[in-house]
């Protein structure tokens, strides 16, 4: 969710200084849910993304309108589609790293 104030590559790239390869390699799970996260986060807000901002100018959105109206939905929409793939990487493609330790670990990086 910081992504909606952070920009996305630079809260990535701090990411990816942040955790060792040799915990996390380069197909795991948690880089995948990293950019779910950064990717969609920055929808909460319409600041967020240059999608949001762009649209913002284009059709005349209010800031304000969009925090009262769009956020809170953006916001469901964002940790329904997490706990979606938490839930199918864990019992349709059965990935063995997911454990009960990765989930905390993501579960911190959803919510601060």
């Amino acid at each position: 969710m910081l992504s909606s104030v952070v920009d996305n590559v630079p809260l990535v790239a701090g990411a990816m200084g942040m955790y060792d390869l040799t915990v996390f390699p380069v197909d795991h799970y948690f880089w995948e849910m990293l950019a779910y996260c950064a990717g969609t986060g920055g929808s909460i807000l319409i600041i967020g993304s240059a999608a949001g901002v762009a649209v913002m100018g284009m059709e005349k959105i209010d800031f304000i309108w969009y925090l009262k109206k769009i956020s809170l939905w953006a916001l469901l929409g964002y940790l329904a589609g997490a706990l979606s793939y938490i839930a199918m990487d864990m019992y349709i493609f059965h990935t063995p790293e997911v454990d009960l330790e990765t989930i905390k670990q993501v579960g911190q990086m959803l919510l601060p």
